[in-house]
């Protein structure tokens, strides 16, 4: 009874195929608490930006677009290899799939590095979060918006004063009211400009961190694909993987657009 046991089937399943339902079952609550996780996340910047829509249209131009659409567009090739590198591991293309797996490694280590390029700008400008916030912020790039100089007044000539006498006292208890000042056509920074930097490297950094877990899960799998120990009967544990990597991908597809393109 022993040696009919196939080699990777674990003692308490009776067959291979309910121990990758098993697992494909476990995997899919883990991924259910993980979006837990970020959906509270994105709750909070639904309140924080419905409170600030001023410190989240101002502050979001601080953050570079090019390299936030460069990291989605990495992630998402990083998505498709790991994709492939599952379906080579069905077929048993051992070679493939190292490889595979070598290049979704190296995708997940460039969308890393430029995050750190991002954060590293963000830090040297002092733009984060609370109390370590210490830019000095100025106005955006646009049209001007200081106050028009007024034209010089004429001198007063006697001779031309007016014939039309000023107008009648209102009612009494009412108050008078002046001119309202001239408004900038555009405001200045808004207040409490790093609660937006406090929501940015929040949700940004704790993606990181899942970016950098799903890095250790995948080396775990190249070594073992190296061994050559996945193939047409048994391909579970990267298959768990390419799950948990498709909503680390998916993650980011929500938060590129939510930080870097708001209006």
């Amino acid at each position: 009874m022993t040696g009919a046991h196939p080699e990777h089937l674990a003692h308490h399943f009776d067959t291979a195929e309910q121990q990758f339902e098993s697992g494909k079952l476990g995997m899919w609550i883990f991924l259910a608490t993980e979006i837990l996780l970020f959906g509270g996340l994105f709750c909070a910047y639904a309140v924080y930006r419905s409170i600030h829509p001023e410190i989240f249209v101002y502050a979001h131009r601080f953050l570079d677009k090019a390299l936030g659409a460069i990291n989605t567009a990495v992630l998402i090739c990083s998505s498709f290899t790991m994709a492939w590198a599952v379906r080579c591991a069905q077929l048993g293309r051992q070679r493939a799939l190292v490889r595979l797996l070598v290049a979704t490694i190296a995708l997940a280590a460039c969308f890393l590095g430029i995050k750190y390029i991002e954060y590293q700008h963000k830090w040297k400008e002092g733009l984060l979060w609370g109390k370590y916030f210490r830019a000095k912020l100025e106005q955006p790039a646009g049209p001007p918006t200081a106050r028009p100089t007024p034209a010089p007044t004429p001198a007063f000539n006697p001779d031309e004063r007016s014939l039309i006498p000023p107008a009648a006292e209102g009612p009494g208890g009412l108050a008078k009211r002046g001119p309202e000042p001239l408004l900038a056509a555009s405001p200045g920074p808004p207040k409490d400009v790093q609660v937006f930097f406090a929501v940015y490297f929040t949700m940004t950094g704790l993606h990181g961190i899942h970016v950098i877990a799903g890095m250790i899960v995948l080396a775990l799998m190249l070594v073992r694909a190296t061994k050559g120990e996945f193939g047409p009967t048994y391909f579970t544990p990267v298959d768990l993987a390419g799950l948990y990597w498709h909503l680390v991908d998916l993650i980011w597809i929500f938060l590129f657009p939510l930080l870097y393109l708001i209006r």
